[in-house]
């Protein structure tokens, strides 16, 4: 036995006690220490049963991250949870924290489970781009049927320890102490002669014929893109229809095929940035926060009422600011009406209804704001406009309170300057639909406090947000790279691209939806007014195509005006229109540009390829500290896929001396203005290394 693992008696009941902090994760020690604390168990004559438990916060929960893309060292958890499940004497997995992955398969091992009422189960592995390894995909289907194991799977769910129990994979709720409860169940099955119950003994349910066919069509569209689940349904097929063993034989090439993928690796490359993300280079780990117990959110719009759902999901009190009665009442109507269409699909109770909605203070007095610890600007994108909102801010609100601006684009620090405190100034760039898009890009400014950027990074935690930290420059690090796919993706339509074919292209690379279904759907107008404002600005493109403002002037701003760059028959589905055609056509004309057959991957080049270009140069202004910051923004606000881990990894992957070699090939047919590679692209490429060597 190993240090981690202990062997001890009550009676007749042997005790294995895993104790491995800080959440019990199956490294080899833990792996090698089971293994002998089953065999000394088995061995012992006064042993009868045997109870599974572990120390701390938590059951098993998983396999050690720390080994991930290593070779394991043995042995390896299969033969471990085999010699388990193979006892003749019965071993009951007690589970209190979580039993996640590995730690759900070694509890499904065993030949009982129990667990404390605030438990949690799953086999989250599909997170990774990966399958359950060690037999999940074998047990768990024979004990609650093909279908349930494969929502559980294919959805990667943490299943509360009830909703477990109903469905078959706990023996029992422990209410009280867990150890003393788990010592009692084991007891009982001694006493009662039941046995060893074992998972792999058992038949999987019957199925129909077309069942996992079906199945797998359900989810095609959905999840179209990612291997994992579509290897997991073929797992679940297997246990349904060969031996067990044949089938564990099946889960365990099936695995090795992920472990290897590209699309798993991206995956694994994802997980592990989305942690790193929070841990901001260059602070102090030891900065005192800010107390943040209120909030307030200025602008009752679309946008201020979802950010104000974040605060109420999270049990903090936040008082709603609009000017106008009637736009406040209507604000507060949208937010009440999200929170039923929740309730209506059993997410919330109306008791949780009531009880977000009562932590949410309309007012259309800031000075109901006075004592607010954070407030979040959410008003029109406009410098005058927050400008004027921040002198009241500053005028109104506690000393020590946060003032952050939901901006998209504008200049932080010139918002900061209207206060006497720019210290105390942040951007918080929420993304909309803001209570549901899990990104928060926060903005440092010039004059930003550590104490400040810190708060907002745990708060963001808090609020269930993905936060990252970025620095001040028109349009952050997102809109900054969106920008560059938008103008190249204008400028293919005008040079012979069809808007449907530009759009096929990145939806086929795994994007939601190409850029002109989304212009439509969020409003042509939206795009122009920003792109009018840039003109005013003095933003101005060298090459400046104006095909989609002429659709907008038209009256056409997409689907919620029935036309756009497409027709909507339906209000939905998209028609192509030949007289957008023909507007497009003499656009081209009138701008000098000869229109001809472009290819898709000239296409995708030309979309993707700039956005690595201003990527390499945030990193180089230190706009993001890492390539990793980039990455995890466009994952979780922009739709970029994450079986291909984010454009800097991807652009990784592919090889920048590539993306080099096409700017070169784009420079010469378009000239060097747009197709000049960022010095820190040009750099790597010539070394041979990677945005993730930096």
């Amino acid at each position: 036995m190993s240090e981690v693992v202990r062997f001890t008696r009550e009676g007749e009941i042997g005790v294995i006690t895993v104790a491995n902090p800080p959440v019990n994760a199956l490294s080899q020690p833990v792996r090698a220490g089971l293994d002998a604390a089953v065999r000394t168990g088995l061995a012992d004559a006064a042993v009868q049963a045997m109870v599974l438990i572990c120390d701390g916060a938590t059951f098993i929960a998983g396999a050690d991250i720390r080994e991930f893309g290593k070779p394991l060292a043995e042995p390896s958890l299969v033969p471990v949870i085999d010699t388990m499940e193979g006892a003749a004497k019965p071993i009951v997995a007690a589970i209190h924290g979580t039993a996640l992955g590995g730690g759900l398969e070694v509890a499904l091992g065993c030949h009982y489970r129990v667990a404390v009422p605030s438990a949690r189960v799953g086999l989250p592995e599909v997170n990774l781009g990966l399958l359950p390894g060690a037999g999940g995909t074998q047990r768990l289907p024979r004990l609650i049927g093909a279908e349930k194991a494969l929502d559980l799977m294919v959805q990667g769910t943490h299943v509360p320890a009830a909703e477990a129990q109903q469905l078959g994979i706990l023996d029992e709720l422990i209410e009280g102490d867990l150890k003393t409860g788990a010592l009692a169940f084991a007891r009982r099955v001694l006493a009662e002669n039941r046995g060893v119950k074992r998972a792999s003994e058992r038949p999987v349910a019957p199925v129909a014929a077309d069942f996992f066919a079906n199945y797998e069509a359900g989810i095609a569209r959905r999840l179209r893109g990612f291997k994992a689940p579509f290897h997991i349904i073929k797992a679940v097929e297997a246990a349904a229809t060969l031996p067990f063993a044949e089938g564990m034989k099946r889960e365990a090439k099936l695995f090795q095929e992920l472990m290897s993928s590209s699309e798993s690796r991206a995956q694994r490359h994802v997980f592990f940035a989305e942690r790193e993300v929070a841990k901001v280079p260059g602070l102090p780990k030891d900065v005192a926060q800010r107390e943040i117990r209120s909030a307030a959110v200025i602008g009752a719009g679309t946008m201020g009422g979802g950010i104000a759902m974040n605060f109420a999901n999270a049990g903090i009190p936040v008082t709603l600011l609009e000017l106008n009665r009637e736009a406040l009442d209507r604000g507060l109507a949208v937010v009440r009406k999200n929170y039923e269409a929740t309730a209506s699909k059993g997410r919330l109770t109306a008791a949780d209804v009531e009880q977000r909605m009562g932590l949410i203070r309309p007012t259309t007095d800031y000075a109901d704001i006075a004592q607010a610890d954070v407030v979040i600007e959410a008003v029109f994108e406009n410098m005058d406009v927050k400008k004027e909102v921040f002198r009241k801010l500053d005028a109104v609100c506690k000393p020590g309170a946060i003032l952050a601006t939901n901006t998209s684009t504008l200049d932080v620090d010139e918002i900061a300057s209207v206060t006497q405190r720019p210290q105390d100034v942040i951007g918080m760039h929420f993304f909309s639909p803001a209570n549901v898009m899990r990104l928060l890009e926060n903005v440092r400014g010039r004059k930003t406090a550590d104490d400040v950027i810190a708060t907002v990074m745990t708060l963001s935690r808090r609020i269930g947000k993905i936060g990252v930290l970025v620095g001040v420059c028109d349009g952050f690090v997102g809109n900054r790279m969106l920008h560059q796919r938008t103008r190249e993706a204008m400028f293919l339509v005008e040079e012979g691209a069809r808007p449907e074919q530009i759009d096929k292209v990145l939806y086929d690379f795994g994007f939601p939806m190409g850029p002109f279904a989304m212009a439509d759907m969020a409003g042509l107008d939206v795009g122009y007014k920003v792109r009018e404002e840039r003109r005013k600005a003095g933003k101005v493109e060298k090459r400046d195509s104006r095909w989609i403002d002429q659709i907008v002037e038209m009256g056409r701003h997409g689907q919620k005006t029935g036309a756009g760059i497409d027709r909507y028959q339906d209000g939905r589905t998209p028609l192509p229109d030949p007289e957008i055609q023909e507007l497009i056509a003499r656009c081209a004309r009138e701008a000098g540009v000869t229109q001809r057959a472009i290819g898709d991957q000239e296409i995708l080049e030309r979309c993707l390829y700039p956005m690595v270009n201003e990527g390499a140069k945030i990193l180089e202004e230190g706009i993001a500290a890492r390539a990793l910051d980039i990455d995890i923004i466009w994952i979780n606000g922009y739709g970029f896929p994450a079986y291909r881990g984010g454009p800097m990894f991807w652009a990784d992957q592919i090889g920048l001396k590539n993306i080099v070699a096409a700017y070169r090939r784009y420079a010469e047919q378009f000239g060097a203005h747009y197709w000049t590679p960022a010095p820190l692209l040009e750099k790597l490429a010539s070394e041979g290394k990677g945005f993730y060597d930096l």
